[in-house]
């Protein structure tokens, strides 16, 4: 059945995605099963989207209750779910205001314009940092400091530079009278789980106060727990200006949402950003059951126990195998074993290996595999994706 869906797809989508050969039809938890009826355990939650796990029951209870309520209204009025949920976001963040939109790349898209609207006239030049990702729109690809994605799509809109990862004076170097704002995330999950030092941030931080910029910190794959806090800032000690979060926030439904100081924020006024389906009651009220359950007594240290838990257990399958893997870096639930650099070009074997034996992961920056399960991933099934990964690693030894 799996084949001839597959040969349906492909007569109608453009081809725009490199996708396994399975239809997934149910999930629940941890796991996904497919149109043929396998099961597979889930490593990548819909790339750091399912933190609750597929169809958790709340979250489920809550948009059926909202849509036998009210589905869409115009922004141009106001909603329950989305005021409960910006009050949710402001008291459990720096920020004192929220806009929401439906992804990632559309809250990066409004941190870009209000940073630029907020610094004035003449200052909209923005400084990213080379391994970044900043989503798919012609702005936050020309933010993103990874040439591949840029390619194809020139010419990119104007305004964006890009810094040396780890290089404060080539970032400083970059800076000039346009320059508005630093962008960054504070773990780089696309370019292959790059944490930044503490002293690194620190450093941005202490460089935007002294020249007057704003600090933008890209949370949407690092935030909403899966550092094992609400937030990645808080883990790094230094707090943005402007924040973006987006993939977890509802836990699969499409929501983005972007927060700022309110000395920022005043610089936006009715009718200099809007967005049609952004704060859907909907996925609002979804969002809204994400953000309690993270807040609840014990979920995020949980999240934290769990990922010092799976950083030991990757750590010793680095050990066993020094030929394919250099060790692992990460935080709470998103972690990375890092391959040799002979080895990596066994990157995609070894995901397409993992997935023939019913577990899910991808090849990240062409160098790490990427583990980012659901942050209810119980220890049991950390320790099931280890002994898949043992024997899947055992099979690539002198390759």
């Amino acid at each position: 059945m799996n084949q001839n869906i597959i040969e349906q797809s492909g007569r109608v989508f453009m081809n725009t995605y490199g996708r396994f050969p399975a239809v997934m039809v149910e999930g629940s938890g941890c796991r996904l099963k497919d149109s043929e009826g396998r099961e597979y355990l889930d490593f990548l939650s819909g790339i750091a989207v399912c933190s609750l796990g597929h169809c958790y029951p709340p979250v489920t209870e809550a948009i059926c209750a909202q849509a036998a309520k009210l589905v869409h209204v115009s922004n141009l009025f106001h909603t329950l779910p989305q005021i409960e949920l910006a009050q949710l976001l402001v008291a459990n963040s720096f920020a004192d205001r929220v806009f929401l939109a439906n992804s990632g790349a559309e809250a990066n898209e409004a941190a870009i314009k209000l940073a630029r609207k907020a610094s004035g006239p003449g200052r909209y030049e923005i400084i990213s940092l080379e391994g970044s990702f900043h989503g798919r729109t012609l702005a936050t690809v020309a933010a993103t400091g990874q040439q591949k994605f840029h390619k194809g799509f020139e010419p990119l809109p104007e305004g964006f530079r890009h810094a040396p990862f780890d290089d404060m004076a080539a970032l400083e170097n970059l800076i000039t009278d346009r320059t508005c704002a630093i962008l960054c995330e504070p773990l780089q999950g696309e370019s292959g789980v790059r944490p930044l030092g503490r002293e690194y941030l620190k450093a941005i931080r202490d460089l935007c106060d002294s020249r007057k910029l704003l600090l933008i910190f890209d949370e949407v794959q690092v935030g909403m727990g899966r550092t094992g806090t609400l937030f990645a800032y808080e883990q790094f000690g230094v707090t943005p200006d402007i924040m973006t979060s987006a993939k977890a926030l509802a836990n699969g439904l499409p929501i983005g949402a972007m927060l700022a100081r309110e000395e920022v924020a005043v610089a936006f006024d009715p009718g200099s950003h809007a967005s049609t389906f952004g704060g859907n009651p909907i996925v609002c009220a979804a969002a809204v059951v994400c953000v309690k359950t993270m807040l609840a007594e014990g979920f995020l240290a949980a999240v934290r126990e769990k990922g010092a838990y799976l950083a030991g257990c990757l750590a010793e399958i680095a050990r066993r195998y020094p030929t394919i893997a250099q060790g692992v870096r990460g935080v709470g639930l998103i972690q990375a074993l890092t391959l040799q650099p002979a080895a990596q070009v066994h990157g995609p074997a070894i995901i397409n290996r993992l997935f023939e034996k019913g577990v899910l992961l991808n090849f990240a920056g062409n160098s790490v595999l990427r583990c980012i399960p659901p942050l209810v991933v119980s220890k049991a099934e950390i320790d099931e994706f280890i002994a898949v990964l043992d024997k899947v690693l055992g099979e690539f030894v002198g390759a």
